[in-house]
């Protein structure tokens, strides 16, 4: 049995202001694609000022979002190389 081991790097940027937190993650595939995703995050004008947790959760979503789109690519290629459709199993 033939064992490959392949890495990927995921890259997060981040823009803020005193309310609000953006998130855009990037990947770039073997395959050459890229495949980027965005999150967003508001503070409440009540709540503490902690760049840090909205950084966390801006990201939190733009990886969830990374995920759903990288799902889909995977399903789109498994319908077009089978000729049938694919379901994604979302848990």
């Amino acid at each position: 049995m033939m064992h490959t081991t392949v890495g990927w790097h995921v890259e997060m940027e981040f823009r803020e202001d005193d309310q609000h937190t953006r998130a855009v993650a990037l990947v770039r595939l073997p395959d050459g694609t890229e495949v980027r995703a965005h999150g967003h995050a508001s503070r409440h004008r009540t709540d503490v000022n902690q760049p840090r947790v909205g950084e966390e959760i801006a990201g939190a979503r733009a990886l969830n979002e990374l995920a759903m789109r990288l799902l889909t690519k995977a399903h789109d290629e498994i319908d077009q190389a089978s000729g049938r459709t694919s379901h994604p199993i979302h848990v």
